[in-house]
């Protein structure tokens, strides 16, 4: 991606995907390519994004405002702590909004031809 903003939006990238953290930087870095790919619904995987995962990412992704108490609590009991639910979410907003920028200035370029 070449745009104005493209320095930071890199710098955005790494700190939330390279960054000390609990959840590993592979997983942080799938949940983020699959969540960019899903709402092209094109799945693109670089890594596996463990099942108890999905509900919670394509709702993140399509509808984040319907994400619920129930929604945490579920990725409470299958074992995730409060720091690593705030990393996937953060991964999976950081996701579907690169693959949106990506597609807008897509359709940017296209136009302009």
């Amino acid at each position: 991606m070449q745009n104005r903003y493209s320095t930071q939006v890199q710098q955005l990238l790494k700190a939330v995907l390279t960054s000390p953290a609990l959840m590993k930087t592979a997983t942080r870095q799938a949940i983020e390519t699959y969540s960019a790919a899903q709402s092209d619904r094109i799945y693109a995987p670089i890594g596996e994004i463990p099942p108890p995962l999905q509900p919670y990412l394509e709702k993140v992704v399509r509808h984040a405002y319907k994400v619920s108490d129930e929604d945490i609590q579920g990725l409470s009991q299958a074992g995730y702590a409060e720091d690593m639910i705030l990393e996937i979410t953060i991964s999976a907003a950081l996701g579907a909004g690169m693959g949106r920028l990506e597609r807008g200035l897509a359709a940017l370029h296209e136009g302009g031809e």
